[in-house]
Formats: C-alpha cells, structure tokens, sequence
C-alpha cells in the first residue's frame, strides 16, 4: 500500500503498486491529460513508471520547465522515426538535446536536401497527429546488440557493445520504430507537435575526423506553437541583428583569413571601442583600481610555475628565441603578480588593485570562430585584486556594486549569478578550496542576491562568481566573473607583512566586469541592432547642406562641435537632402543636422534624429548642451 505525498503536502493512499499516470488520474481527469511526465522522489520517470512504495510524486504538464526536454527528445525520436519511414536505409546514430532544440545524425548513402528536409517534417507532423503510444522496453546489453544489428543499424549496436555487459538498457518504441535511450518521453507522439527543422550539417561518426561524415539534422521544439513562433520570430531579429552583417554595413571592423580570429578595427568600430575603454578606465579608476601594463611574449618558465602550462598548454601560442621557450599570454594574472612582487608590500598595502586592458591570445578551434563573439585575440578588462582573507567579502561586495552600475549604464539589468565550484582538474588543497568556495557563498548571501550552483566549473586556481547578461531577444551571455585565488599566489612567490610582522601570502581575486571587450561590443550591437545610444555611438551627429550656399556655416557648424569631443561628420555632398537624410538613418547616426538659407541666417541648426522626430530648429550653443547632457547621462 505505497502513500504516495504530493508536492502540496497532500497525501494519498493506494492498495496495490500504481503508475504516475494512475496518481495523475486520482488527482483529476485534466491532469491526466496533460501529463507528459512525473517525478518520483526527486527524479524524472515515464508516466508508466511504477511506484510500489511509498515516494514523493510530481506530475510534469508542459507548463513546467522539466517538460521542455523531455518534449525535445521525444522530438528527436520523431524525427529519427520520419527519416526511417521515408529513407529505410538510413542508419540512425545518437539523436541528443541541445540548447533550444535537438539534433540527429544519420547515415545514409547520399546527401540530404532541403526538399528532404521539408518531406520529413511533414511526416514528423503525420506521426504527431497520429498519436502512437510511447513504450518503454527493458533489454539486456546483449539482446539489444543482436536485436539492433537484426535491424541493420550496425551504429546504433557499436554505440551499445561499449556498454557494460551485466547492465540493462531501456528502448523507447512508437509505432514500428524503436530506439535507444535512457528516457524519460512524453506517453504519445500527439504530445508533440510545436517543432520546426532547421537546418543540415555534417559530423563526424564519434566526433572523430578519420570516421564516417555522417548527416546531421538540426530541430527546435517547444511547448507550445506560440512558443514556436516566439522563437522563431527572435531568430529572424537575431538574424537582422547579426554583428557581423552590422560590422560590415556600418563599417565598423572585419576579419579575415590571414588573421583569423583577430579583428581589423575600421575608424568607426575603433571609436565605439574607444569609448567603452575609456568609460571603463574611468570608473575603475574611480573605483580605486590603478592602470598597469604588461608584457605580451612571456618565458615558459613562469607559465609552468603558475600551473598554466600544465593545465593549459594546448590553448597557448608559442614561439621561441635563443634557445628559450616563449609563450604568448593567454591570460594577464601570472604578469600581475610579477608587478605586486617588486618592493616589499605590508597589510597596509592591502587590497591592492591592479587594472590592465590585457591583450591576450587563446588557440581557439578555427570551427568556433564568430566575429566579435569568439576571437583568438581580444583585450579583457581584467584586474587582480591582492587582499588578506579578511577583505575578501568586502572586496566581492565592492565589485558586485561596481558590475551593476556598469551594466546598467550599458541598458542590462536582467542579471544572472551563477557561483562555481571546484573541477576534477585544480590545484590547491580541499580545505583551501573549501575556504575560498564559503568566502564567495558568503559574500553572495550578505548582498541578498539569488544565485544558482554550478558544481564542478570553477577555474583550476579557485571558485568563481559569474554573471549573465539577458538581452532583447532573450539570449545569455556571460560577461563578468570574479573569482577566489588561493593558490597562485604562493606559487608564484608573493608575500606581504602582516601586522604581526610575519609574511604572509594574500589572496588574490581575479575579475573581469565586461570579459573581452570585443565580445562586449558584438553584444552591444546586436542589442542595439547597430542603433548605438548617443554615448557611443561611432558618429554622434552629421551636418548636411541643402545646397552650396551652406557648405561655410556648415563647416563652422562641424569645427564648434569638434572642439567640444563630439564625434562629428560633415556631408557636402551634391545630392539632395531626403537622400542624406535616407543614408545617415540607415548608419544609425543619432542626430542628423540640416542646413539651409534659413538656418545660415538665423545661425541654427535644423535638427532630426534617426528615428525620424523633426526636434525643429536650434541655435549651435543648445544643442551642443542637449548633446552633452544626453552623452554625460548616457542614456540607452
């Protein structure tokens, strides 16, 4: 007689052993229908699952987050299920969820088309609305290697021979189609129905590059279709609003070949860059940060000492001089402790806070390259903080006040905290990573933040705090990180005298607010799609004449605003003014000034901006003002 507790604290009874489904039905007939899933004492199960004693039981509808991965594998079976019916020779592979949808991968003698892809959807949608029922089967490792390869997928037997012998395997099927899997799936494919495929690709059997290419087929499922189509609707702005077709239009910066991953600033991509340095130059130092600069080219030596080369070696560019190993930094921290390190420093010293817009190289893989987004070469606003134990809470808290701030003046406050604890690769003692972990947690808590964990992703050296920007079109990325050092350090050789007179080694925090500033930038535009806030915007204003008899005041228009560090351009150009006006707001230019008979004789300027607003006309000295007021608030 298992008592089955719900999440509400109600209890039931039962006389004999029951299935989730059986407890949703006891609650009510619409639970039962909209079941897709339970969770029995904290796990995720079939609706079939039995429960022969007494647990805790969740029903999972489509309205909770848990859902949504089940539903996107579930989704992956369809599809495996639709290629199968229309391509019989296909062999299937593995078939995982990813971030917003799922994938599959198939073997198949020719390549897929477009024309494929749109028949297998269509046949995906077939089976949805045909609803076959999704069951659970329980084999051995050696059946399911023989009932596979009686199948012809020879893969999927590969895939299960790796598996220890004395474990059992659960098989999912619908219809005449099973698959591997560990589960848990919706009860019927009619429970699925918000999809859409997206796209081909190639991968390799196994990711590796001597194996077969075999044929990938990207999906995205939801919920709901209004979910779909929500999606849907931000990959089309995402699309508009790709950094790199931005760059490009706007002539801001471009990559190439001979360099990849490394960015070619143009002359107005360089002054957003420009601008965002010196906005964060200016509040760190502010901040009670002090700039310094280090070199790029360091000995090998000194990256082994501080455990980089031994953890990160394979990230690093290399050269070499007389006979010396060379490692190009791919990060700044080792460089700053050598700067803490020279003259003695005392307890009075402490917290010393060392800034540096670092250029740093990192090898990524060429296939991971985008734009601004994923670069081998990108400068951080790193900094490295040198306290005693007994300042790190304060110093965690400073730094917290001072991310906010920036993000805010950025337009993002739809922040997420994440803190990150010790990997299976790191250096330093358990109990000095157990110090460094509470340090953070606690630091986390004071500021009454909410947070989530994140096991096993700390740094090598130490935990870390990292923070996540939400933007416009619902995306993640994550910028900021400060991060508990306790190791380093010592390895390293730095030291302070303490107030007893002893020496002893400080912490060091290591923390970033923006990452690298070309990711940032990418984020900016896209955000903004290209329409930069006044602040930074590359060009903050154009003057334009209507005709020759402008072109002077026009030029003494420019020159006034110049002087004042505005970023100002002039057109005299012989086209008609809708023209300019028409090509200035496709640059997302804020302010466009207008000059005519008019204006050269009142001593004014007409004034627009690029969302069309007509602001009338202004004497120069009042909107050099408006134009300094709007850039010093900074606002988005």
């Amino acid at each position: 007689m298992p008592l089955i507790t719900l999440p509400d604290g109600t209890q039931k009874t039962f006389e004999h052993p029951v299935t989730v489904r059986d407890v949703a039905a006891s609650i009510g007939p619409g639970l039962a229908r909209a079941a897709v899933a339970g969770r029995v004492d904290g796990k995720l199960v079939d609706l079939s699952f039995p429960v022969v004693q007494d647990a805790e039981v969740a029903i999972v509808t489509d309205r909770d987050d848990d859902a949504l991965e089940i539903i996107r594998h579930s989704t992956a079976h369809l599809l495996a299920q639709a290629v199968k019916e229309l391509f019989p020779e296909a062999q299937v592979t593995i078939g995982p969820t990813i971030q917003d949808g799922f994938y599959y991968d198939f073997s198949y003698q020719r390549p897929f088309t477009q024309d494929d892809l749109q028949r297998i959807e269509e046949r995906m949608k077939a089976l949805a609305k045909a609803d076959y029922t999704v069951t659970r089967l329980v084999m051995s490792r050696d059946d399911a290697v023989t009932f596979f390869r009686d199948q012809g997928e020879a893969y999927k037997a590969e895939i299960i021979e790796s598996i220890p012998a004395n474990e059992e395997l659960s098989l999912y099927s619908q219809g005449a189609f099973t698959d591997l899997c560990r589960g848990p799936h919706v009860p019927s494919t009619g429970k699925l129905g918000a999809f859409k495929l997206m796209k081909l690709a190639g991968a390799y059997w196994r990711g590796d590059s001597s194996n077969e290419m075999l044929q990938r087929i990207y999906g995205t499922a939801w919920r709901n279709k209004e979910e779909l189509k929500g999606y849907l609707y931000r990959l089309e702005q995402a699309e508009k609003r790709d950094h790199r077709k931005l760059g490009k239009a706007l002539d801001l910066f471009h990559t190439q070949e001979e360099a990849p991953g490394m960015v070619f600033w143009h002359p107005k991509g360089w002054a957003i860059y420009r601008a965002v340095e010196q906005y964060i130059r200016e509040k760190i130092g502010s901040a009670g940060y002090q700039e310094i600069r280090t070199p790029q080219i360091v000995d090998r030596s000194l990256w082994e000492k501080s455990g980089h080369w031994g953890k990160y070696r394979e990230g690093m560019f290399t050269t070499q001089s007389e006979n010396r190993d060379f490692a190009i930094k791919p990060m700044n921290c080792p460089c700053h402790v050598q700067v803490f390190n020279q003259g003695i420093k005392s307890h009075h010293d402490l917290p010393l806070r060392l800034a540096e817009f670092g250029s740093c190289h990192r090898n990524e893989a060429s296939g991971t390259l985008h734009g601004l987004m994923r670069v081998r070469n990108f400068v951080q606003d790193d900094a490295h903080i040198f306290c005693t134990e007994d300042q790190i809470q304060d110093e965690v808290s400073r730094f917290v006040d001072l991310l906010f701030e920036v993000y805010a003046d950025f337009g993002f406050t739809d922040i997420q905290i994440a803190l990150s604890t010790r990997p299976e690769m790191r250096v330093g003692s358990d109990e000095v990573w157990d110090k460094a972990e509470r340090a953070l947690e606690e630091a986390l808590e004071a500021k009454g933040l909410a947070w989530k964990l994140q096991p096993g992703e700390g740094a090598f050296y130490g935990p870390k705090i990292d923070f996540s920007l939400r933007d416009c079109l619902d995306r993640i990325w994550q910028c900021g990180t400060i991060q508990v050092d306790f190791s380093m350090p010592g390895r390293l050789d730095a030291s302070y005298i303490a107030d007893d007179n002893s020496r002893k080694v400080p912490v060091m925090l290591h923390r970033a607010i923006l990452g690298s500033l070309e990711r940032f930038i990418g984020i900016l535009i896209e955000e903004s799609a290209g329409a930069l806030p006044v602040w930074l915007a590359p060009v903050q204003a154009v003057v334009m004449n209507i005709t020759d008899r402008q072109a002077e005041f026009a030029k003494k228009v420019v020159q006034i605003l110049q002087v004042q560090h505005f970023r100002v351009e002039l057109d005299l150009r012989n086209e008609k003014i809708g023209f300019k006006i028409r090509e200035h707001t496709l640059s997302r230019v804020p302010y466009l000034l207008v000059l005519g008979d008019r204006e050269v004789e009142n001593g004014t300027v007409a004034v627009r901006t690029r969302s069309g607003e007509d602001l009338g006309s202004m004497e120069v000295g009042a909107f050099s003002q408006t134009l300094a007021a709007e850039v010093a608030r900074r606002s988005n």
